[in-house]
């Protein structure tokens, strides 16, 4: 992928009265055009958080905890954001983190972020709580690089199903959700008494497989409540040890992340079993209110494991601004989350697409104007941390 972002900057001063027709510039340009589209409960969805949504906020906040503190007088003019993980080069730090139920958002489901990311090189991770099923993904995708995101079944029989049918479809890695196997509590969708599977959105993954089908008293098309309760109960796996964890890393060939994880101890306890990298993330802010911010809880987690196996930092990240300070504070790579899912419900497959390329444009100025010219140059050396 290229992306000049001095171009991308003269297009848009260059567009002169056309500016107004343009698509939103900012994260909250992007979040304020969302909630005129959608309505209040898919908006809410998207927006709310667990309890007040002081997760939430923390996430948010704690990026200003740091300043970049950049240097002058360096050759920046070449830049390169490009990283490598499980031996794949990516050309940008940064994927496209897994969001469920897209068709809440735009018709076009999960197909218009997979094709925006396969268009310009960024990872897509496809969740387990998609509309669409992930075989429709995969060959939408094609080339593209895609890796599963699963909400660990009750059901061992489900879970190999679900695994072999990723492995089956290019997916080339399976991130482990561990910090939802209780549904947290969501004020702005209780408020609405709104939960989208329950008409069957973000179902395309169960209501497509032949375990999960098997064991059900009707066809999900025949009594879809009834699909989707039974999907739901095991989503809720509160059973979910990490001897569970064990059985999925036994069965799959692909790299096994494990997404949920905020303390340092429990960082210790995935590598011991067996993980090939860690997500940093309470997600979103979604499931734990008053919880530590995933920013905070980096550092510590850096520490306990050496760069023996990828850190990747989820959660709260909004600019190029924070992409450094993530990867300053040892991430080697982040998520990008809502900002995605508002510009889908706001222009689609385009806008997740514009959405990518201005990331991408004021991750690689920030960059160079700091005085790097490469992801890897970055380190702690470009932080301050300010009281």
């Amino acid at each position: 992928m290229s992306i000049h972002s001095e171009t991308i900057q003269m297009d848009i001063y260059q567009s002169g009265d056309e500016a107004a027709k343009l698509l939103p510039i900012s994260f909250e340009e992007w979040e304020n055009r969302a909630k005129k589209i959608l309505a209040a409960a898919p908006f809410g969805y998207v927006y709310g958080a667990a309890g007040a949504g002081n997760t939430h906020r923390a996430n948010v906040d704690a990026f200003q905890k740091y300043r970049l503190r950049p240097r002058v007088c360096c050759d920046v003019s070449k830049l390169d954001l490009s990283i490598s993980i499980f031996g794949t080069k990516f050309p940008v730090p940064f994927l496209l983190a897994p969001i469920g139920v897209n068709t809440i958002l735009h018709s076009d489901g999960e197909l218009a972020p997979a094709k925006a990311a396969a268009k310009l090189g960024v990872p897509y991770i496809l969740s387990n709580v998609s509309s669409v099923p992930m075989e429709q993904v995969a060959e939408t995708m094609q080339d593209g690089v895609r890796w599963f995101q699963m909400y660990p079944p009750k059901d061992h029989d489900l879970t190999k199903s679900f695994l072999k049918r990723a492995e089956a479809s290019g997916f080339t890695a399976i991130v482990v959700t561990v910090d939802s196997t209780l549904l947290g509590w969501r004020e702005t969708d209780l408020r609405n008494a709104y939960l989208p599977f329950l008409t069957g959105q973000g179902m395309g993954n169960y209501f497509t497989d032949p375990v999960f089908c098997s064991k059900l008293k009707e066809a999900p098309d025949k009594n879809v409540k009834e699909a989707a309760l039974k999907a739901l109960e095991e989503g809720n796996n509160t059973c979910f040890t990490w001897k569970e964890l064990d059985f999925i890393r036994e069965h799959t060939r692909l790299p096994v992340l494990i997404k949920g994880i905020t303390h340092p101890d429990d960082a210790i306890l995935a590598l011991e079993h067996g993980v090939d990298g860690i997500i940093v993330s309470n997600h979103g802010g979604r499931q734990l209110d008053g919880a530590v911010a995933t920013l905070d809880s980096l550092p510590s987690i850096c520490e306990a494991i050496q760069g023996k196996i990828p850190i990747i930092l989820d959660s709260g990240i909004r600019r190029g601004a924070d992409i450094l300070k993530a990867i300053a504070l040892g991430a080697s790579a982040v998520l990008i989350g809502r900002p995605y899912a508002y510009a889908l419900a706001v222009a689609g497959e385009t806008g997740v697409e514009e959405v990518i390329r201005h990331l991408v444009a004021e991750t690689e100025l920030q960059l160079a104007i700091s005085g790097r010219s490469s992801i890897q140059e970055v380190d702690q050396s470009l932080i301050i941390k300010v009281k």
